[in-house]
């Protein structure tokens, strides 16, 4: 396979100076290093590896610097993590199937605060 061999012999120092020396002789490596990538991977998985890589790609044009894309591309990431859906939310209903609570139930980390002194 050509990804594991050129990703096994290229150093870092070797992938920054092919970017500098040929930019698009990089690109053509990059391009065919991550269709070999998503290829690899299983069937089910392919086309939401497409979608992911098509919307990194819209993201690098869009930006008009290196370090652009790569704040855009962390935001992506982030997004992912805290945004709606995202990794934190479905790890604490995983966290409420454990504890054996319904969908929308406030969980055993939750509680209703009474003041100690009345206000007024």
């Amino acid at each position: 396979m050509v990804m594991k061999s050129v990703l096994q012999t290229m150093s870092f120092n070797e992938w920054f100076k092919l970017a500098e020396r040929d930019p698009s002789a990089f690109e053509s490596v990059r391009r065919t290093l991550i269709d070999e990538l998503i290829e690899s991977a299983p069937t089910e998985q392919r086309q939401r590896l497409r979608c992911l890589q098509w919307r990194i790609d819209q993201e690098r044009r869009r930006s008009s610097s290196p370090l652009g894309a790569c704040i855009r591309m962390s935001n992506m990431m982030w997004e992912r993590v805290t945004g709606k859906n995202g990794l934190l939310e479905n790890v604490g209903r995983l966290r409420g199937i454990e504890h054996g609570l319904e969908e929308g139930d406030p969980g055993p980390e939750s509680a209703t605060l009474i003041p100690l002194y009345p206000q007024g």
